[in-house]
């Protein structure tokens, strides 16, 4: 296949470390045509919306990026049909219709040498992060991720409204899993995580409305539905 690239948003925290070696040493291992580099802002807080689009805006407007969290691993089959389908269709694709969450014994069963596909875990229902791929055209023709999610929380969740209310369709799902490893949570609290869930509570309301959701977004005109 040939090359894609890789970025993972990262901002070194203790319990997010191995995970992290973990989740780059994989894509050395299994998908050798993929050039992988970590990205962060100098923002105050780790802003997971703002790592994106810079990762996404470092390649050319064609290309195919895969944005991956640095806790999470997806299939290599899906991930390189997603690759290949993003560049010429004009939407987003998710490499996964399951999202394991392999918790501590999981993670601990996977470190072992135990296959991911049998590895304890929490199936996470209506998952839409983890992994992403796109192109910088697709991605800011509905707008990006919202750069005013910071900290932790709905960032992923109001991207996908905008996906779907403005190209009509939701992101497309390649048939596979991605598999999260364990660590701390983070908190989800206090007034950043309440200024999120109000700004979510806005995309909430403009999901179906074109119109409405273009002007959330800073798109210049709704796009047609397809």
């Amino acid at each position: 296949m040939s090359p894609f690239t890789v970025v993972i948003p990262w901002r070194p925290a203790p319990s997010r470390v191995s995970a992290y070696e973990y989740v780059t040493d994989w894509y050395a291992r299994n998908v050798p045509e993929a050039t992988v580099r970590e990205v962060d802002t100098d923002d105050d807080v780790f802003v997971l919306a703002a790592c994106r689009n810079r990762a996404v805006a470092s390649v050319a407007p064609d290309e195919a990026v895969v944005i991956g969290d640095a806790d999470t691993v997806p299939e290599v089959g899906p991930l390189r049909e997603a690759v290949a389908a993003a560049r010429t269709s004009g939407r987003v694709h998710l490499p996964y219709t399951a999202y394991h969450w392999l918790g501590r014994e999981g993670t601990a069963q996977l470190r072992a040498g135990t296959p991911a596909d049998e590895c304890d875990f929490e199936l996470v229902n209506g998952a839409c992060s983890g992994v992403y791929v796109t192109t910088p055209r697709t991605w800011a023709a509905h707008g990006g991720q919202d750069e005013r999610f910071r900290g932790w929380g709905f960032e992923d969740a109001a991207w996908y409204l905008a996906h779907e209310t403005l190209f009509g369709v939701p992101p497309v799902r390649h048939d596979g899993t991605v598999y999260a490893l364990h660590h701390e949570a983070e908190v989800r609290a206090g007034a950043r995580y309440d200024a999120n869930a109000a700004l979510m509570e806005r995309y909430r309301e403009a999901a179906g409305d074109p119109q409405a959701m273009a002007q959330l977004v800073g798109v210049p005109v709704p796009l047609k539905s397809s």
